[in-house]
């Protein structure tokens, strides 16, 4: 009797053990609302207009660049960033969260006004300020239209002097959602927007000294 007291005993201590151990605060991998983190979202609504930007200086390429280098590294931008905002957007409307970063606008530059300013830095960099907070290396409306005014060699010095502000200011944010974020899928492109736009931060260097 006392050897079956014994053995229900334990069978009962087993339980709550396997109790214990799926009741979730075991510290096992995340799913569903938790898979992702303030700075994922953040990082997603900051880079959209960010990349839509450089698309839209991409776009001014194709007709005023001169120098051939200057267009097909202008595609090469476009052929990038297009497909990243489609999926960052998805991320987005997944989460249930707004595309656009609270106080800004969905913009390229647009509607900026008087909110909107760049600072040229030593080296011919800029640092750009947009509705609510920084975005580092976000051209204002008057940078905008200046770039839309430029034409033949002087336009592809403006815009490898812009795109390279505008890259770093990228990957300022992409550190930033490397080391803050949570969503795996993000991190990723967070990482690959560093590595491409290093890369092409070199090319425009190279081609200033040509144009």
């Amino acid at each position: 009797m006392r050897r079956l007291t014994l053995l229900i005993a334990a069978a009962l201590a087993a339980i709550v053990l396997t109790a214990c151990g799926n009741d979730g605060s075991n510290g096992s991998t995340s799913t569903g609302a938790a898979d992702h983190n303030a700075a994922d979202v953040t990082f997603a609504q900051n880079m959209i207009p960010h990349h839509r930007q450089a698309i839209d200086m991409a776009d001014l390429a194709e007709t005023r660049a001169s120098h051939p280098e200057v267009k097909t590294l202008a595609r090469q931008i476009r052929a990038a960033q297009a497909p990243e905002i489609a999926t960052m957007v998805g991320w987005l409307n997944a989460w249930k969260q707004p595309t656009v970063p609270p106080g800004g606008d969905s913009g390229s530059g647009h509607g900026m006004g008087d909110h909107g300013s760049t600072t040229m830095m030593p080296g011919g960099t800029m640092t750009g300020m947009m509705p609510g907070g920084p975005m580092a290396g976000m051209m204002s409306d008057d940078d905008m239209a200046r770039l839309k005014m430029g034409t033949g060699p002087a336009f592809d010095k403006m815009f490898l002097t812009m795109m390279i502000a505008h890259h770093r200011g990228a990957i300022t944010m992409a550190k930033t959602e490397t080391r803050d974020g949570l969503y795996t899928p993000a991190k990723r492109l967070a990482e690959n927007i560093q590595n491409t736009q290093n890369t092409q931060i070199t090319t425009m260097q190279t081609l200033l000294t040509k144009v």
